[in-house]
This record gives structure tokens, sequence and C-alpha cells, in this order.
């Protein structure tokens, strides 16, 4: 993976001669003001966005000359309107949410895909495994009804008929999978799983995107007028999310470590987060150069394309901007 100086383009232009002569006399320069920009996350803090903790804890933002704020999201917080209104530069969203916004005329781009699999899963025991879709076939699925239109996109792809599975409505929990209630839970692949391997409990997991279910998830979203009139910005930005996930893959142990840290009080468990950090890495990363962490493909853009139709979202390659991390990678 390309690895970046600590120095950049912004800090050596704004600090110039000074620093040589500054350094020649043994001294540590001050560096110009950073400029205070946020990152809008999609859920509460875990380490599902540790490589962001790391790019802040190492001050890659900060040699970029940037102070980036972490804003936590949740039930409550969506993503697209802090970045719409200017509050958060980028925002970390998912390929049908950014498509559905944009519907609604907001002025989005996808910039980068931090998930380049998406984490739906199908969940189930051992003794009655579903391991493809097929599988899926006179089983009940536990699973929130808002999300049948997920269950139907998978089916059509895969040439399922949908009448052939009991939808059950479950809340986002395990017990009725563990309890019998159901055969199977549609979840995602980094939670309910390791929910039940810290029980004990083995699983078997059906990740939807080895099946055709291509929408990307984590996606870096920015408005039109920040790529246009703040692009060094995004651009630092999307460049310390490189180094600081670069950091993470390498040992998500210690990213764990720091999420920890970074944040005590929020009731994380240190085993389960190891555990949700070690099964994040196939989604997000691909081992290839030639597809680094962020990166998208034409060949994937238009797999989303034809799966958010699916999802009756209608909308163009248009949708997403490779450019910026064109520039992080150049």
């Amino acid at each position: 993976m390309t690895s970046f100086p600590a120095l950049t383009r912004r800090r050596l232009l704004s600090t110039g001669a000074a620093t040589i002569g500054l350094g020649a006399a043994g001294i540590t320069p001050a560096f110009a003001q950073s400029t205070d920009v946020a990152l809008q996350l999609s859920w509460l803090h875990s380490v599902q966005f540790a490589g962001s903790y790391i790019a802040k804890q190492r001050g890659f933002w900060r040699d970029a000359g940037l102070n980036v704020s972490l804003n936590p999201g949740g039930p409550n917080a969506p993503v697209e309107p802090p970045v719409v209104a200017g509050r958060a530069l980028i925002g970390i969203s998912a390929a049908d949410y950014a498509s559905a916004a944009v519907a609604q005329g907001a002025p989005f781009k996808i910039i980068g895909v931090a998930m380049k699999k998406n984490p739906f899963a199908i969940a189930s025991l051992p003794a009655n495994p579903v391991r493809t879709p097929g599988d899926l076939l006179g089983k009940r699925i536990g699973m929130a009804i808002a999300n049948t239109p997920v269950l139907q996109a998978l089916c059509a792809l895969n040439d399922i008929d949908i009448n052939g599975i009991e939808i059950v409505p479950t809340q986002y929990d395990a017990a009725p999978l563990v309890n019998g209630q159901v055969d199977c839970l549609l979840c995602w692949a980094t939670d309910l799983p390791v929910a039940m391997a810290m029980q004990g409990i083995d699983s078997v997991t059906m990740l939807m995107a080895d099946h055709g279910y291509a929408v990307h998830s984590q996606t870096y979203i920015a408005t039109l007028d920040s790529i246009a009139n703040r692009r060094a910005d995004v651009v630092g930005l999307l460049r310390g999310e490189v180094q600081g996930w670069a950091a993470y893959e390498a040992d998500t142990d210690a990213a764990t470590d720091v999420t920890l840290a970074m944040f005590p009080d929020a009731g994380l468990d240190v085993e389960t987060q190891r555990e949700q950090a070690r099964r994040q890495v196939p989604l997000m990363f691909t081992g290839a150069a030639d597809n680094p962490f962020g990166w998208f493909t034409d060949d994937s853009v238009a797999a989303n394309l034809q799966t958010l139709a699916l999802l009756g979202r209608e909308v163009s390659a248009d949708l997403w901007d490779r450019s910026l991390l064109e520039e992080v990678y150049g």
C-alpha cells in the first residue's frame, strides 16, 4: 500500500523558510493553525471505526493540517443531514442510504468505500445450517420487517422464491435463533455471530455479498460544494483514513486497544471488540495492490447499481467519484 510522508505539501508551504531557519537553530517550529473539520460516523463509537481513531491518535490528520472531530452517530443521529448542513466535511454512510438521500435532492458523491463487501449475513446454527441462498427455502428467518427488501433482493439475485421462506419479525438479538424460535437470522456478520461466539455458541454465517448482494457499506460521502471548494481538506481527511486503516489491518488487537483507551466509558467489552475487529478485515481489505483500502472499481459500481435497483434505488454511476482517492494514492 502506498505510504505517505508526514510532512505534507500544505505544511511545507505554510512553514517554508521559517522552518528551515529555526531547525538550524535547534528549535522546533510551531506549524500553522489547523483547520477544524468533522467526520460524521454512522453509529456509536466502537471498533467499527477504529481506523479513524488511530488516524487521530497518531496525528495523521494533524500532519495534513486538520483538526478532526469524530462525531458519533446512532439510531437518532442520521449521517446525511450534518454533511448537507456543513457541520461535517465527510460522513460515513452506505450506498443505499446515500442514493436515497440523492433521490431527495442531497448533493452527495460517494468518494470512498470502507467496506467493499456488505456486512449483511444470514446466521444459523451448525445443526440446521444456511450455507447458500437455496438453503433458505422452508426455513423461518428472524428479521426486522423493514429489511424485507434486502431479503427480496437476495432472492431475486439467486432465483429463489421468497414465498418459500417464512419471515418471523424479531428484535435484533441472537436469542430467537439460540432458543429455536427461528432457523436463521438476517444480521450483520460482525455483531450477532460475534455475540454468540462470546457465549461459546458456534454459528454458520453466510455473507450475502458472496451471493450477489452488492451494496457498498461504510461509504465516505461529501457534498459537491466540499469537493469543489474544500478539496484539499477532503483529500487530507481521506488520506488520514487510509493511513489509520492500514495500521488497523496490520494489528487489529492494537486497534481495539486504541478504541477502548479513547472511549473507556462506552461500555465496550474487550473480547467482543477484538473479535469484531478481526471479522471486519475480510469485508474491508482485499490484499490486492490494485484494490487498496477505500478503493472501488467500475465493476463494483455496476454490481451496486444492479442490487440498488432491486432495492428500489434508481441511481447512476455518477453517484461515485474516485478522483479524490486517485489524489490520495497518486
